[in-house]
């Protein structure tokens, strides 16, 4: 089979080599899976330069996750077994962590519906408690990480602000439903919060960026407003001043998701049955913004890597608009 192989930490374009290796064995408790769509995430590209909280031996194959066939047939979404990841022909993967893909996306929506949404959901509800009616500020709102969280955002009712870079995601962010959007080049972060907000400040803050995302954010954090750390896709993390958040009153939470795998799987799939039933209404669809032939992969890893992706790239190993 074909697989992107990493032999040497670096960046992504400059290490991933195509390579024609075997397929892998499933051990006790796992199954082979033939990918049919690979979603390229942030933290493939920090796997690449060996920035990730985990460091698979090398050589490996990044891609996290995956919209995958059994060999009975069944259309599923798989965290591949490190260091066998998913921008390969076939990968193996814990059958007791499959999760059904939605009928109502196709296999590269499907693949991005899971980590992305999944982050979104916990950060934004079960670790924010967001409310109806409520100001969510989200950065990197054009990117995949930010879409995600936008979508479900609005499906809570909550008034979403959306930041980005630059006039190209301005426009995703408003097509994703955004109610107001920043230019972070252009704009006041600061200033065109408090003014759409009469001053009062976003409540909830959902933070993939880090660096100035985050103390920007916290200038405008509302009474009882609580910050999400998901991220750090600025390659700089935030010391938090605890004195400023005593004296604003605000929370500042952290999300790991694949935490929840371990310590409450069954939390994640009854997730996935929210998200599944939000797809099948519509009030969802993840934004694949480019389907690339397996070929193309380590250029798609780049693009997430350099920040100038929009929405979520995916890996097609058939070559197929599946």
């Amino acid at each position: 089979m074909q697989a992107w192989r990493v032999h040497r930490n670096g960046e992504p374009s400059e290490v991933m080599e195509l390579e024609e290796t075997d397929r892998p064995s499933p051990g006790p408790g796992q199954v082979l899976l033939e990918v049919r769509a690979a979603n390229i995430n942030f933290p493939d590209a920090l796997l690449c330069r060996g920035q990730y909280q985990v460091r698979p031996p090398l050589p490996f194959t990044p891609g996290v996750e995956i919209c995958g066939e059994t060999e009975d047939g069944r259309r599923v979404l798989a965290t591949p077994a490190l260091p066998n990841g998913g921008f390969a022909d076939y990968v193996v993967a814990d059958e007791a962590a499959l999760l059904p893909a939605p009928d109502a996306l196709d296999d590269a929506e499907a693949a991005a519906l899971h980590i992305g949404y999944q982050t979104g959901w916990f950060g934004l509800h079960r670790r924010a408690h967001l409310q109806a009616g409520e100001t969510l500020l989200v950065h990197a709102a054009a990117g995949g990480v930010g879409s995600a969280a936008v979508q479900l955002g609005k499906a809570a009712g909550a008034t979403v602000i959306g930041v980005v870079g630059g006039p190209e995601k301005a426009a995703i962010a408003r097509e994703l439903g955004c109610d107001l959007v920043i230019d972070r080049r252009s704009e006041d972060i600061v200033a065109a919060v408090k003014e759409a907000t009469a001053g009062r400040g976003a409540d909830v803050v959902y933070d993939p960026v880090g660096g100035d995302a985050y103390a920007k954010s916290v200038k405008c954090i509302a009474f009882e407003g609580r910050v999400v750390v998901v991220g750090f896709a600025s390659g700089s993390i935030p010391t938090p001043g605890l004195n400023h958040a005593l004296v604003k009153n605000y929370s500042i939470v952290g999300l790991h998701w694949g935490l929840y795998n371990t310590k409450d799987p069954a939390a994640v799939r009854a997730c996935h049955d929210e998200l599944t039933k939000l797809a099948a209404q519509g009030v969802v669809k993840p934004l694949v913004s480019e389907r690339l032939p397996m070929a193309d992969a380590a250029r798609g890893v780049q693009r997430v890597a350099d920040g100038t992706s929009t929405g979520r790239i995916v890996v097609l190993p058939a070559g197929g608009a599946r």
